[in-house]
């Protein structure tokens, strides 16, 4: 079973997202996004200063088996992207919540987790949408 930590939110295209202390969401792939696609070979990253909608996509990472969009949890402006991707992409597969992080918005709205799944709405979802496939 894939990991899911409690404490981030989670949308339907299989991104994360973490409040940080200065209000800012990092987002992320879940495990089980990384775990479908297989190795990690390339990211593109957003430019910071780019503003984003809510489920617009804002990044491409490939893999070995296919290229997949990102999509941006919360609308706002990106205000960071983890540059140690263009070296070491393959951090999405073995750190996905940690040192594999995307990208960084600070978002438009008091509450972005307000459309997000809980860990256990996308752990629900995820094995749904496993079943059906």
């Amino acid at each position: 079973m894939s990991e899911t930590p409690q404490e981030l939110r989670y949308t339907d295209t299989h991104e994360w997202a973490r409040i940080e202390p200065d209000g800012t969401v990092c987002v992320g792939i879940s495990d089980f996004a990384q775990d479908a696609l297989g190795d990690v070979v390339f990211i593109e990253l957003p430019e910071t200063g780019t503003e984003v909608d809510a489920g617009a996509e804002v990044a491409v990472i490939e893999s070995v088996k296919a290229a997949s969009d990102i999509y941006s949890p919360v609308s706002g402006e990106i205000v960071r992207v983890n540059d140690q991707l263009t070296d070491a992409p393959d951090l999405v597969n073995s750190e996905p919540y940690d040192g594999g992080w995307i990208f960084v918005v600070q978002p438009l709205s008091d509450d972005p987790n307000s459309d997000l799944l809980t860990a256990e709405q996308y752990q629900e979802f995820c094995e749904t949408d496993s079943n059906e496939h």
